[in-house]
């Protein structure tokens, strides 16, 4: 009897043109490390008296589809997430490509995945996926991964995979060597870490229907916050945070001219922070910023990958 391990999990993406119809074909293979994708329905105790002391059969409530799933920032796969968060980008060049997202679309695309599990087998399609966060870290080493949290609106579990063949795209991934945090242009120095985090407050249509699915997920206002972590070195953002002036922070990865992602927001305001003395070591100051709608772009915040992928 096959036992399903994570080492042979697989899986495929594709974006709908209708909300919770997954297309026949286009799917990709996706990069990512670990998953909490699914659908869970739980059981409702009965409150019914005059049967005895023994409970009578439990009642199915409604279905819940969601979770998260741990993809890398790499150089094309992680276009496919983007487009997820901010909507299909604007693309410019030859070779190589540019491919800018911007915050603030009204609409956002769905996607169908399924997550296999070939030797089950268990075929599991999420359809009409939308992306309700995205957020990433920034040190100095380690794995450079991002977590993009999904709304689903159902869960459709098969024997033979949905998916076709999926077509693989090449894996090339940004590391945290390659980053760099630059604050109105220059380099922002003595950054320990630095947090992430886009969100689109997805409004979940929860309308009475017979197959316990979502009607949909709305964007709301959207957020873009995080935190930087840096050792104490100058007073600069302190400053900026006592004043109330915002600054532009850029967290940039570059793996030469045709492989580069660089995610900016325009308008972040930081808060004045408790400058502790923990003891003998280097004192650090945190701040946790927001981002705002700036007036030069007219918008929050701004995602461009470079690579020589045709689309998104």
């Amino acid at each position: 009897m096959a036992r399903a391990h994570g080492a042979r999990a697989q899986m495929a993406l594709a974006f709908e043109t209708v909300y919770g119809t997954p297309p026949a074909s286009g799917y990709r293979l996706m990069p990512f490390a670990r998953t909490t994708l699914g659908a869970e329905q739980p059981l409702l105790n009965s409150e019914l008296l005059g049967y005895g002391r023994d409970p009578l059969a439990p009642i199915k409530d409604a279905v819940t589809a969601d979770g998260e799933v741990v993809v890398p920032i790499d150089v094309e796969a992680f276009g496919f997430w983007l487009k997820a968060a901010f909507g299909a980008p604007t693309t410019t060049g030859t070779t190589p490509k540019t491919h800018t997202f911007q915050s603030g679309n009204w609409t956002l695309p769905s996607m169908a995945i399924e997550v296999a599990m070939p030797e089950v087998p268990r075929f599991a399609m999420y359809a009409g996926c939308v992306m309700d966060q995205l957020s990433w870290q920034m040190n100095r080493s380690g794995l450079l991964t991002a977590t993009a949290r999904l709304i689903a609106q159902g869960e459709a579990i098969a024997a033979t995979t949905a998916a076709g063949t999926p077509t693989a795209l090449g894996l090339q991934r940004f590391g945290h060597f390659n980053g760099v945090v630059k604050r109105n242009g220059s380099a922002l120095g003595n950054v320990v870490s630095a947090e992430i985090t886009y969100a689109n407050g997805l409004d979940r249509i929860e309308t009475i229907r017979n197959d316990g699915k979502i009607e949909g997920a709305d964007p709301g206002m959207a957020a873009l916050t995080g935190r930087i972590e840096v050792r104490f070195a100058d007073s600069a953002l302190v400053t900026q945070a006592i004043d109330g002036t915002p600054c532009e922070l850029e967290f940039a990865y570059s793996l030469g001219a045709n492989a580069s992602f660089t995610f900016t927001a325009h308008a972040v305001y930081l808060p004045v922070p408790r400058i502790e003395i923990p003891g003998p070591q280097g004192i650090q100051a945190s701040f946790d910023w927001q981002a705002a709608k700036a007036t030069s772009p007219a918008r929050m915040c701004t995602a461009v990958l470079v690579n020589t992928v045709t689309g998104y």
